[in-house]
């Protein structure tokens, strides 16, 4: 940033480490605002330990040796942020109405705390009144057994929900006789869930935590560990400290990513020292990818070459592409073809700092690939994925310790949701083993993915939501389409801990579920209960609240599934009651449906517990062909409308205080935002050749997908000059959603391309 900030209110340069003093003081400054303090530190120091309860943020995977504590500043504010002493009760709702609080910040929605009875929307009063739980679930049953057609509702979920709760909703839900499964996935990963299976026959990564104690190099693409999954810093910092290369790709220079201070270290806190986490930070530009992969394998397949003219023995590891790959040929065949001039202007980097990365990958002999939503939110987003999977098979870097992929899952269990049957498109193992377990038949038919449920809505094809946690509406795309389409719907309905904008997108009906948080105690018939939940990694594990609910009215998200069961299929063929009254019989039939659960209650007894299986992760590659597959990504991302020297390339962020929608403050701290979300970020050099200044007001208008296209734009906001690569912009995510059709997403995975947006930036009037 230039040095004139102190002129711009709320932007200010941040010179600290990630981690350190400012880490522990933003947790103080957390506990402070939402509950006793006392109370919050002991609930802390059973988040991630092996008798406690999973962190409810991000699902980086614990140590098999657990610290005195296992979470980090995002993690306290998640905990806090849930586990609040402040309520939003009746009483609120009786002195505010909906179209007041529609005027409300997201920040201020959620402030006022914990969701504690359930709620109808009235139209009379527009206010929601409280309605009794049994009445609730007479009301939504009532109304989707009305609709002749199952496939007119769309049932979302978030991927915060646990094991038990998705394993039993994807079953109501196929019962009922839909897949429409619009999921966060659809939003994040799925460009890896749908693009890994055709590369390595699995769409998860391939690595443990043990991994990165035996890897000689660790290359970090298109993710912010520091805001995003800051657990992750300790590992990336133990590995530098050991000597390893980290090598960055990243359009922004992310203070997580350049140093870190561990609050665990006395030394680093007592002396306020760091350590350096890249060992070398290449600023790709945004939407760039795909040119700095192929410009590192065309480089590494050159040196190749040269080793083996030279008589030596080549760079490649022909052994394992001769006996476990396709597609060799053709993807040599695609990096021939490919100029450096071409790699250069897409990526905005040299061939000759590309080509440096390519050496520190070729003389490490095992590598792991960590990635983030930097790589999957483009339209192009299922080809950077196998892109970075071409790039580790050159070398065998997939099947061995210490090697592998690692893609950086956001929420807690968005993985294990997809593994126990949340998906649009199941397979035909899934519905038979459903039929064989339950006695009846699942529909055949490919359900609705996010953008696939939204536009049904928009287009009234859609009449009933039905909404597992989450902020659907505003964590889409093309919010001016979104919100109008949610308001013509005949039913809504929000399982939630805490009052969100969608539950304000009231239509003909709307009901508000209020759950029990993870931190808290389920007791049913059998009495307390475990969820479990999947990391990152594969490793499914148990979650035991312990917190007293924050309101007697609370259910569990299995009880509440459950109750909505019941009222919607009288004739069910589950056993719904017996069911949630202990969760161990769920976890017997996820075990019945899903063979990789075999013995489920007795392994995930076990402290940490279990790894499901990753037949990659040994070499077996369950793809048609039965190999894994080098894939070739046809050209570049071209695109007509970017040519102009003012058109830039937009990528949404999240701040430091946030958590996907969830807003914790207006804080950006490592990027030196202070009490503000009206930003973006651009390149100084870019400011300078559009005639505008650090501070200027200004207009953030999106390219139109068809000339004369509707406009979208993105106003006043103030600009930063900031270290982002030439050619980029980034801007806060929800604000900036608007400036992405809804039908501008990748075309094998449906993500929306919230990462490479063009636009241009004027001068506000």
């Amino acid at each position: 940033m230039a040095k004139e900030d102190e002129k711009i209110p709320g932007v200010k340069p941040y010179a600290g480490s990630a981690g350190g003093w400012g880490a522990l003081g933003a947790v103080a400054r957390a506990l402070k605002g939402q509950m006793a303090v006392a109370e919050d530190v002991r609930t802390l120091m059973r988040v991630n330990q092996p008798w406690g309860f999973d962190c409810p943020g991000c699902a980086w995977p614990d140590p098999r040796h657990s610290s005195s504590f296992e979470f980090c500043e995002n993690g306290a504010k998640a905990v806090s942020w849930e586990a609040t002493s402040k309520r939003t009760t009746p009483e609120f709702f009786a002195r505010h109405t909906v179209s007041e609080l529609w005027t409300w910040s997201d920040y201020a929605l959620e402030n006022e705390g914990r969701l504690t009875h359930p709620m109808a929307y009235d139209h009379a009063t527009d206010r929601y009144v409280p309605i009794a739980w049994a009445d609730a679930f007479m009301r939504i049953g009532q109304v989707l057994r009305g609709y002749a057609d199952p496939n007119v509702v769309e049932f979302y979920t978030s991927g915060r929900t646990s094991n038990e709760a998705a394993f039993l909703y994807q079953l109501f839900v196929r019962e009922y006789g839909t897949n429409n499964f619009p999921d966060c996935s659809n939003m994040c990963h799925e460009a890896t869930s749908v693009g890994l299976p055709v590369s390595i026959g699995v769409g998860k990564g391939t690595v443990t935590l043990e991994d990165f104690d035996h890897c000689d190099a660790i290359f970090s693409i298109g993710h912010n560990p520091g805001t995003n999954h800051p657990r992750m810093l300790a590992t990336l910092r133990e590995a530098s400290r050991r000597g390893v290369p980290i090598v960055v790709f990243n359009p922004l220079k992310e203070r997580g990513l350049e140093r870190f201070a561990a609050p665990q270290d006395p030394l680093e806190m007592l002396t306020l020292g760091s350590t350096p986490i890249a060992s070398t930070y290449y600023q790709v530009k945004v939407g760039g990818d795909v040119a700095v992969l192929k410009g590192m394998m065309k480089a590494l397949l050159a040196m190749d070459a040269e080793d083996l003219a030279s008589g030596g023995p080549g760079l490649l590891d022909r052994g394992f592409i001769a006996g476990h790959t396709t597609g060799f040929e053709a993807l040599e065949a695609d990096l021939a073809a490919v100029s450096w001039d071409t790699i250069e202007t897409h990526s905005g980097l040299t061939e000759a700092d590309i080509t440096a990365a390519a050496k520190v990958y070729a003389s490490a002999k095992n590598v792991i690939l960590c990635y983030g939503m930097g790589i999957t939110q483009h339209r192009h987003g299922t080809s950077n994925v196998q892109q970075l999977a071409n790039l580790l098979l050159l070398r065998g870097n997939i099947g061995r310790p210490g090697a592998g992929i690692c893609p950086l899952r956001g929420h807690s269990n968005v993985q294990g949701d997809r593994t126990v049957g949340i998906t649009e498109i199941p397979s035909q193992g899934l519905l038979q083993a459903i039929e064989r377990s339950f006695g009846f038949r699942p529909p055949q038919a490919k359900g609705h993915n996010a953008v696939e449920a939204l536009q049904a809505i928009i287009e009234g094809h859609a009449k009933a939501l039905v909404c597992l946690g989450g902020n659907l509406a505003v964590a889409m795309s093309d919010p001016e389409a979104v919100f109008p389409g949610m308001r013509k719907l005949d039913l809504a309905v929000h399982v939630a801990t805490k009052l969100n904008r969608s539950h304000l997108l009231v239509g003909r009906e709307s009901i508000i579920l209020p759950c029990l948080g993870r931190a808290e105690r389920d007791m049913q018939e059998a009495g307390p209960q475990a969820v479990t939940v999947e990391d990152s990694m594969s490793m499914v594990h148990a979650s035991r609240g312990t917190l007293r609910p924050a309101s007697e009215q609370l259910r569990s998200e299995p009880a509440i599934v459950a109750g909505i069961a019941l009222e919607t299929l009288p004739q069910s063929k589950v056993d719904w009651t017996w069911l949630i009254a202990d969760y161990a019989r769920i976890r017997d039939k996820i075990e019945a449906v899903f063979p990789d659960f075999y013995r489920f209650n007795e392994r995930v007894a076990v402290p940490g517990g279990f790894r499901l299986d990753v037949p990659a992760s040994r070499r077996e590659w369950r793809t048609a062909t039965g190999k894994a597959n080098f894939l070739v990504c046809a050209g570049l991302e071209e695109d007509s409308r970017t040519s102009g020297s003012n058109v830039l390339r937009l990528a949404t962020i999240r701040s430091h205080d946030q958590y996907n929608t969830t807003i914790y403050g207006l804080n950006d701290r490592y990027r030196g935002i202070t009490g503000r979300r009206d930003i973006v970020f651009v390149n100084p050099g870019d400011l300078e050749a559009l005639g505008l200044a650090h501070g200027d007001l200004v207009d953030v208008e999106a390219v139109p997908e068809v000339p004369g296209g509707a406009p979208r734009v993105l106003p006043r906001q103030t600009v930063v000059a900031y270290e982002i690569a030439p050619g980029s912009a980034a801007a806060y995510y929800p604000e900036a959603n608007g400036l992405v059709a809804l039908d501008r997403y990748d075309a094998q995975s449906g993500t929306p391309s919230y990462k490479s947006i063009p636009v241009v930036i004027r001068r506000a009037l």
